[in-house]
Order: C-alpha cells, then structure tokens, then sequence
C-alpha cells in the first residue's frame, strides 16, 4: 500500500498497489476529485481491483460525515456474490456422460434452461418476500412516485442473473470439493434508483451553489435531508432485493445439481455454509471515533473474523477470504480481480476464437447463448487475481482458492 497525498488532495489516498504508474490515468483523476471532498473522513482508499468507474473507481472506498452519493454506490446497489460448498468431489462427476453431454454440460444447460440471463425475465411474478414488505410499507416510498412501478416489475426479474460480469459457476476447490458460485445484483431495480437520485442530487447541489462540480458526477444528499432519507430507503430496498435475487438463484442451481448428480451417481449432495455478500452499497459505520456512511463501489467488507467472496475471471481462480478487520481500509478488501481491458477494448483485443480455445484447454463449460461478446468477459481482460491477492494481504487471508469448471454468462 502506498500514499498519495500532493496538491490536487483535501484528504489522503491510499492505494493497495505498489506504485501510482499502476493505476489508470482516467482512475486517479477520479481518485482525486472524490479527495477532495469537503465531507470526507480520513482519506480515499482504493482496493488492487481499481479501474474507472462512473464518477467513482470502482474498487473505490470513502467514508463521508452526514451525506451519501448514489453514484458512489453505483447503479447496480447491492450487486454482490454468494457462495456455497458441497461434499461432492469434481473427479467423481467429471467423466460421467448423460444424454445432453457430460454431466457438467448437462447441469449448465439446465440452469441456462431454468434461470434467465441478461435481459430475460420471468413470464410469470416470482414470490418475493423483500417486495411483499415493500408493498406492505408502501408509505416509505411513495412520494417517489415515478419509482414505485419498479416494485410491482421487480417481481419479474427476482432470481435472474443479468449479463456483464455476473455469472453462475461450478467450481473446484483446492481439495477438489465441487462449490457454486453467483456473482448478481439488483437488476433494472438498482439502476433506476441510481439515476433518479443522483438526478435529484444534482439539482439540489446547483441550487445550493455546492463546490462539489458537476462534471465530477458526484453529486451528495444530506443525510438529514427528506431527499437523503428518501434515497436510503430505497437503497435498503435494492439491497435486500440483490440478497433475495442471488439467494434465489442459489437455491435453483442448488436443487438442479443435487437433483442431477444424484440421479447419475447415487451419491447424496449436501451443502455447507452459505455466504452471501454485497460489494456495491453505503452503510452507516464507525471508524476512528466518527458513525460515518462508508461507500463502497466494488469493494467488499471484511470486518475481522468475517467471511467474503472474492472472483477471478471465468476460466481463473476466485477465493473464499476470511477479514482481517484492518481499518485502514475501513474494513474493505477488492471485490474481484479488477479490469485490464474495457469491455471493448477486450473485444478488440482477443478474438472469440482465442477465449474458446483457452477455455477449452482448461476444461472448463461455458454456457452462453450468444459467443461474439465472449471477450468481454474473458480471464485476459482481468488483472491476475494472484497478484490482487498479493497486494491486499494486510486485508484479508485466503481461506479456500476454486477454479471454474462450468460457467453461465448471460
């Protein structure tokens, strides 16, 4: 970790790399527009995964006293992983053959089948007992009234995956133990509620002259505020939305492997620990002495003792950690290996024949309706995770290292 403390700061910025040559051009300037804040406590952190994001890197952490920024949550609130181990050995399974290929293609064609991705939805309304509570306590929200509609449609989309980087994964754990793992968020709730509040935040901030400027997309709401309250609310609801929505898809996965490989083996599938996690949210926290709202964008928490995900890219490696607590941090590690390559700039740069190739020498399933943007999402368009590793050390300790073996991108 080093420092970056100069002219163009308020606050310091500390970075868990080795040297300011490693970060982005465009991600320290906007490292430097969040430091220099007026209402910032301490300093700026960015995690080893930091590469630009809207307004705030992502991979990018802040505690600010008495306000909050929805861009500094990002559009997706409460995108996040979940994660659970079975006690069913890969190499038990990995040669068996069904009618649609092996077993693995099979359970990967059969979540494709089961859960939508991208931009598909449910025909039908799920239950959803985080949206049953928001109808319920309808007076928390309606005087947002153009959002209200996005909680009768969030119904639709609760246990569907979306695109971009989140995907659905069969993995192996260092022992060879098969594991699952989700990597969602809110979907079209979560965005909608990003840009209408930094919206509102960015006429208020005009209309108080704020010396916050605009082009930093970094518009803020007090906290004490109506409008304050008013985004929070929402961004609670998000949250809970996120949890519920990767729950569900575990729970959909989870059936469609134990249903299948005990059909095939006989072996009875049993399930260990759930952990599901947020690394897109702001919540109210003490540090250094001070209840501030710390927002991370692509980072998530490991306060000491707890348990968190952090992915690779598909066909690398993702890891279980267990938080050291170090408050340098705020209690924060990276969320996952961090971009190389813009999306486009991954398409440019690594054909479609290149990734299909290098997954198939890994062995590894990939369910994807669509292959031309495949790139987009590829291990080489991602910093080495090893090397993320390396450099939070301070933050976290490895407690379980996987590798893909079937993956669904949407």
């Amino acid at each position: 970790m080093f420092v970056i403390c100069n002219e163009n700061t308020r606050v310091p910025i500390k970075v868990w790399l080795e040297h300011e040559g490693q970060l982005e051009e465009s991600c320290l300037e906007q490292a430097y527009h969040l430091a220099q804040l007026p209402f910032l406590h301490k300093w700026v952190c960015l995690m080893p995964d930091t590469h630009t994001g809207m307004g705030m890197p992502i991979g990018g952490v802040i505690a600010a006293k008495d306000v909050i920024l929805p861009n500094a949550v990002g559009v997706d609130i409460g995108c996040g992983m979940d994660f659970i181990p079975t006690n069913v050995h890969v190499d038990d399974i990995r040669q068996i053959q069904t009618g649609n290929g092996s077993l693995i293609q099979a359970m990967i064609g059969n979540i494709m089948r089961t859960i939508p991705l991208n931009m598909e939805r449910y025909k039908e309304p799920q239950e959803s007992g985080v949206l049953d509570r928001a109808k319920q306590e309808r007076e928390k929200y309606e005087r947002n009234e153009e959002l209200l509609p996005l909680i009768d449609d969030g119904y639709f989309q609760v246990g569907s995956l979306g695109g971009g980087n989140h995907f659905i994964e069969l993995q192996e754990d260092q022992d060879g133990y098969l594991c699952i793992m989700i990597h969602s968020g809110s979907r079209h709730l979560g965005k909608e509620i990003c840009d209408y509040f930094h919206g509102r935040a960015r006429e208020l901030n005009r209309k108080w002259y704020s010396e916050v400027k605009d082009e930093y997309r970094l518009s803020f709401l007090p906290v004490h505020t109506e409008e304050g309250q008013q985004y929070i609310r929402w961004m609670e609801l998000a949250m809970d939305y996120a949890f519920e929505n990767r729950a569900r898809m575990l729970f959909k996965t989870c059936s469609i492997v134990r249903e299948m490989i005990e059909k095939y083996t006989g072996q009875r599938v049993e399930f260990g620990e759930e952990i599901n996690c947020h690394h897109n949210y702001a919540a109210i926290e003490n540090h250094y002495g001070a209840n501030v709202w710390v927002h991370r964008k692509g980072a998530t928490r490991v306060r000491e003792g707890e348990m968190a995900v952090i992915p690779g890219a598909m066909g690398s490696y993702s890891y279980v950690v267990e938080g050291k607590g170090n408050k340098e941090s705020f209690c924060t590690s990276s969320h996952g290996a961090g971009r190389n390559y813009s999306r486009s700039g991954a398409v440019k740069e690594f054909s479609v024949e290149k990734v299909m190739v290098d997954l198939k020498e890994q062995g590894v399933v990939l369910g994807k309706r669509k292959k031309n943007d495949v790139a987009e999402e590829c291990r080489f368009a991602y910093k080495d995770i090893e090397q993320v590793m390396k450099w939070q050390a301070d933050l976290v300790t490895p407690v379980r290292k996987l590798k893909t073996v079937g993956v669904v991108k949407g």
